[in-house]
């Protein structure tokens, strides 16, 4: 992709971010840990793009005008979708804001309504899935499942993120949140803590990860790890950095589940700070483990059918 093709995007996506004021100061704060990250590898000056969006916003047709394919025009709507979606179903701003969005990328009314369609269902699914009561028979504190039971449940979900962010549709990569927050809801829950999608949200933002931060990110490491590339006259993504790009979806839902496993086995007594450090040896551990199921995760994505993603979701 060219660097103005690539800033377009990325600016698109900072602006789905702040179409509803994004008033939680935790996320604001992730999103903006990405800009700074991500800037020294981009090219484009992420960070002056993220006070540009903040503070005075950008003209949505100015900003769409470098996207010139049809194949372009969609990704950027479905990544502003997607965006939208991470923290929940689209309030009345952010829809706002796609329509506008589709209207400035002269996407048929048709297209764009069922992209964001398929996604509310699939950033839906996880909250429907879920209750504010604890697991039945379940004492606070007490574990209601063994060792082994907790080590299938975080390495399956771990393996079936990986295997998401294998596939070529951007919705399989929408799914990958809502997963990683039913991870941590099944967590919880074993240990007898009523729990719902609130709570689940609640423990990952506190580790200064940011859903809508954490999908900004993700999005923003595959437009500039080159993920994008022209195959048979569609958008594709290199092996090599699919790997990658993986591998983190991989380390991330582990590293959350084993943390939340720690987290309510000990009365959620782990201050931030600790959470945080322990997550992030937690991520750097499992980012070496990840190639050891390198061939469970191709089988895996081999099986996804991403029509079938919100009940997958709800399976989990």
């Amino acid at each position: 992709m060219k660097t103005e093709e690539t800033k377009s995007i990325l600016t698109v996506a900072l602006m789905a971010a702040f179409a509803d004021g994004l008033k939680d100061e935790r996320e604001r704060d992730a999103v903006k840990q990405v800009a700074d990250a991500l800037g020294g590898e981009s090219g484009v000056d992420l960070p002056a793009l993220f006070r540009d969006v903040l503070l005075s916003k950008p003209d949505l047709a100015q900003v769409v005008a470098p996207l010139a394919s049809p194949e372009l025009k969609q990704y950027a709507y479905e990544m502003a979708v997607g965006v939208a979606n991470a923290d929940g179903a689209q309030n009345a701003a952010e829809k706002a804001f796609l329509q506008s969005l589709a209207a400035a990328l002269n996407l048929p009314a048709a297209q764009a309504s069922a992209t964001s369609a398929q996604a509310e269902t699939v950033a839906a699914a996880a909250a429907e899935a879920t209750t504010a009561t604890p697991a039945q028979g379940a004492v606070l504190g007490k574990t209601s499942l063994s060792q082994a039971e907790y080590d299938k449940l975080i390495l399956d979900a771990s393996i079936m993120n990986a295997a998401l962010e294998l596939l070529p549709e951007s919705i399989a990569s929408m799914a990958i949140i809502p997963l990683q927050l039913r991870l941590v809801y099944r967590i919880g829950k074993s240990y007898g803590y009523p729990m719902d999608m609130s709570n689940a949200k609640d423990f990952v933002a506190t580790l200064g990860v940011g859903l809508t931060g954490q999908y900004v990110e993700q999005l923003g490491r595959k437009l500039l790890g080159g993920l994008l590339g022209t195959i048979a006259g569609g958008l594709g993504r290199a092996a090599g950095h699919q790997a990658a790009s993986s591998g983190m979806a991989f380390a991330t839902t582990y590293a959350l589940g084993r943390l939340a496993q720690r987290y309510y086995a000990a009365g959620r007594s782990m201050d931030t700070a600790m959470l945080k450090e322990t997550f992030a040896a937690l991520v750097a551990e499992a980012r070496g483990m990840a190639p050891q199921y390198r061939q469970q995760i191709e089988k895996q994505a081999s099986s996804i059918d991403t029509r079938s993603l919100a009940s997958l979701i709800k399976q989990a």
